[in-house]
């Protein structure tokens, strides 16, 4: 809550300072304001990739409920898949002569 409160007296110094400089010179009054929106739409920037903007306007920081669903869905099915391929034949024979071979080497 303290970020949202000097985020708001940051832009209100910016916009303060615009009003003084447009009161002494009529001229640059272009260039303030175009400094003023960049800075406001930085602040702005800032805020939201810092979650300080409110619900919604925050990054995504991580899966949602469907992306975790098809996440396991997926290592699921990658379980089972090993799952046949180890306990298969060949397979199998492979792992018992290679378990049997290293401990006769003991």
């Amino acid at each position: 809550m303290a970020v949202h409160v000097a985020y708001a007296q940051t832009y209100a110094q910016a916009h303060a300072r615009a009003q003084v400089q447009a009161r002494r010179s009529p001229g640059p009054t272009r260039r303030i304001r175009v400094l003023l929106r960049r800075r406001v739409r930085w602040l702005a920037v800032r805020a939201r990739t810092r979650g300080l903007a409110g619900p919604g306007s925050r990054a995504d920081a991580g899966m949602t409920t469907a992306e975790y669903a098809v996440g396991t869905v997926a290592a699921c099915g990658f379980a089972a898949l090993l799952y046949k391929v180890v306990t298969s034949g060949a397979v199998s024979g492979a792992l018992s002569e290679l378990l049997t071979r290293a401990l006769h080497a003991v």
